[in-house]
């Protein structure tokens, strides 16, 4: 019997120690990076890749100058704007495809509206989707075929006159 109960107690012992030394603890912060909640996003802040000019559809007037971000790989054209707090009017995202195609995106895990223009091989605005709604993952498609897509702020392409037809065009740094 004396046996019976040392087995049982080492028993709980070892699974108490497993406990407090293996499972993770929950703790408020992250180890990795302290000051972090545990399953915060860390907002992504814009990183000045180039510039990116729009220019009027029937004239050789510039209508805006953007300082741009790309999104060229896989990687980056999935994350795209997703988890922005703000966007600076002066910035957007471009968007690199290597084909031209039907285009379609959503707004999940974005929390700011933006314009999103669909613009062919040819570096004209093929359609825009203006000020999607943040976190609907309805889907936006292009009326079109298109190679690039430029993100920014919503409402943006309604104040600078930013129409089908428009021609952008950009340069990295």
């Amino acid at each position: 019997m004396k046996n019976k109960w040392f087995v049982w107690a080492l028993i709980v012992g070892v699974v108490a120690w497993l406990a407090i030394s293996v499972i993770p603890r929950n703790s408020a912060t992250s180890k990795i990076n302290p000051g972090v909640q545990r399953n915060e996003v860390v907002e992504p802040q814009f990183k000045y890749q180039g510039n990116l000019w729009i220019l009027h559809p029937d004239q050789p007037d510039t209508l805006q100058t953007f300082k741009i971000e790309f999104a060229d790989t896989e990687s980056k054209i999935q994350y795209g704007m997703m988890y922005r707090k703000s966007v600076d009017p002066q910035t957007g995202m471009l968007f690199l495809f290597d084909d031209s195609d039907w285009r379609s995106f959503y707004m999940k895990n974005t929390f700011v509206p933006l314009d999103i223009i669909f613009i062919d091989e040819y570096n004209k605005v093929v359609s825009i989707q203006k000020n999607a709604e943040p976190l609907n993952l309805k889907s936006l498609p292009s009326e079109g075929p298109s190679q690039y897509v430029f993100e920014i702020a919503g409402g943006l392409s309604d104040q600078l006159g930013i129409e089908k037809g428009s021609r952008i065009y950009w340069e990295r740094i």
